[in-house]
């Protein structure tokens, strides 16, 4: 008896220690879009077919965004970004949209639209795997009507492997992601690119429930005497090439 309770003891340390370790996984979508025909082809699929049947494969937290029309930079395109427990569950995913009929059948005009009729100029995937120090996602919450909220996904590219190497030691050892969250910067994620087409980079999403909240967010994080503490530190100088930064909405059918 005293050996299946240690048994038992050990079984569940181990579920627990591999559960703490766990980091989350993340896929990002973009669809890049020549007007207004294409836009509104990829909404209607997103919205009818492709969320509905992620729901049924048990992906329940999709974000669907678009750029602020402010925003000129970006061009027309719309974000989808989806939670995975592994890097194993993109097959695993695309096996199952493959045998899901009512995805197959209330998508056809999509997923078989013609050659000269493309719902989509390209579409481009990058897969990220969370940080050590925020391991898994977080959905925002707002009072604010989804077209007033802001959420600005930041890309940082860093000049070499060893340099990206410190930018990220910046953000986890160094507490740049605990000055984030002291500062009430709601980020869905913080993650390294794993595969995609600038690396190495990384990429976070930080959410605001208005423009002007994102803009005092922003001047309190650059004012605060913490972040020139930190920013002042000489292995962290140099070590971000380029930064792209797109401010966006959340559309109407996003989960978040």
């Amino acid at each position: 008896m005293k050996t299946l309770t240690i048994a038992v003891i050990l079984f569940f340390t181990l579920i627990q220690i591999s559960y703490a370790k766990r980091r989350d996984f993340y896929q990002i979508q973009i669809y890049r879009l020549t007007g207004k025909t294409q836009e509104q082809s990829v909404d209607k699929f997103l919205k009818t077919c492709y969320l509905p049947a992620l729901h049924r494969a048990g992906i329940k937290t999709v974000g669907v965004f678009k750029p602020v029309t402010s925003d000129t930079t970006c061009g027309k395109q719309i974000i989808v970004w989806l939670p995975l427990r592994s890097p194993g569950e993109i097959d695993k995913l695309q096996k199952i949209l493959s045998n899901d009929a009512t995805y197959q059948t209330e998508g056809a005009e999509f997923l078989k639209a013609p050659f000269d009729q493309v719902p989509y100029q390209r579409k481009e995937s990058t897969l990220l795997k969370a940080f050590p120090d925020s391991p898994t996602f977080n959905v925002p919450k707002f009072n604010t009507n989804r077209s007033e909220r802001i959420y600005e996904l930041r890309s940082y590219e860093g000049p070499t492997e060893y340099l990206f190497s410190q930018k990220l030691k910046m953000f986890n050892e160094g507490g740049e992601i605990k000055l984030f969250k002291l500062l009430d910067f709601n980020a869905v994620f913080y993650a390294e690119v794993i595969s995609g087409n600038s690396m190495p980079n990384l990429m976070y999403l930080t959410t605001y429930a208005d423009m002007a909240a994102h803009d005092a967010h922003w001047k309190s994080f650059g004012n605060h005497p913490d972040w020139k503490k930190l920013s002042a530190i000489s292995e962290y100088q140099h070590t971000v090439s380029k930064i792209v930064k797109i401010l966006l909405y959340p559309t109407d059918y996003s989960d978040f």
